[in-house]
């Protein structure tokens, strides 16, 4: 069975391909066949605007046209589209949807910050790791940030906040949010255990890729504010050349690592998990687990 997810970010547009076997014994694999990531930064219209611009929404459209095809290609059966912090607060969101399902066949849905909280959650990292732990989803975009706690087999909080990295980059990130964002971390990530992040979004997969630590093994919060001071130090121009990274992520990436540290001082948090979750991971488990429901 071929699944696919789209995921339209406030940095990025994302379809992620997998076939799905289903052994007779056991958990059915996923196998990623095809991952494009199209830099639209709809959050540079929206969140300055309120809309998503004339140049942008062409992007939009020609990018689920593109999508469309190779899903037809591919031979998925079965997909979902999802829009995240930018497309909710566009004034021209759902108009644009409309012209999107009219032009490719795609039909997109809004979805709350919340929802995007449980799609990563959809994941289930944290069921394979170590009981004796507290684990705290850390999902960074370009308009919003999630946070999803996890205790003793149990989701206790999750919380979508309007801090991401293209808000951070635009001044729209007050002390208020800021303070806000302290205040819940404080309140409701405690724990008589430890507590470890797993972290999420693109900025985060390429800061640890970049680390050369070992898949499976945790970055420490002394590497992310080292990495943080260094590339804040930089120009964009010069994190690029250093780094060996595109300009779409080279401007993000220390927002990000703003955010990332933040979160795991106010909590506490000494180490973060990068185990390459994303929305669109999380999308395509949702899928299988509805198809398998309605079987």
């Amino acid at each position: 069975m071929k699944i696919a997810a789209i995921d339209i970010g406030s940095n990025a547009a994302r379809l992620l391909i997998n076939e799905v076997l289903e052994p007779k014994k056991g958990k059915p694999e996923f196998t990623k066949l095809n991952l494009l990531r199209i830099p639209l930064r709809l959050g540079m219209d929206v969140f300055t605007k309120g809309e998503i611009g004339p140049e942008r929404e062409k992007m939009v459209v020609d990018s689920m046209k593109v999508f469309s095809d190779l899903m037809k290609i591919y031979g998925v059966e079965h997909f979902r589209a999802c829009a995240t912090s930018a497309m909710r607060d566009a004034r021209n969101g759902k108009q644009i949807i409309e012209e999107v399902k009219k032009s490719s066949g795609i039909a997109i849905e809004i979805i709350s910050g919340d929802e995007e909280a449980s799609l990563v959650f959809e994941n289930h990292i944290a069921e394979g790791l170590d009981k004796d732990f507290a684990y705290l989803y850390i999902d960074v975009g370009g308009g919003s940030t999630e946070l999803t706690f996890y205790e003793n087999g149990k989701m206790k909080y999750e919380k979508s906040f309007n801090i991401g990295t293209i808000r951070i980059l635009n001044n729209l990130v007050t002390e208020h949010h800021w303070k806000e964002l302290k205040e819940e971390v404080r309140k409701n990530i405690n724990s008589k255990k430890n507590v470890v992040a797993i972290g999420s979004g693109g900025n985060i997969n390429k800061v640890f890729s970049m680390s050369k630590t070992k898949d499976g093994k945790p970055m420490s919060i002394s590497y992310l504010k080292k990495c943080q001071k260094e590339m804040s130090a930089l120009s964009v121009p010069e994190r690029m050349a250093k780094y060996g990274i595109r300009e779409d992520r080279a401007d993000v990436v220390v927002p990000a690592l703003e955010i990332f540290n933040s979160v795991m001082t106010w909590g506490e948090i000494n180490k973060i998990y990068v185990p390459k979750i994303s929305v669109a991971d999380g999308l395509i488990h949702n899928i299988y687990q509805n198809i398998k429901g309605n079987r």
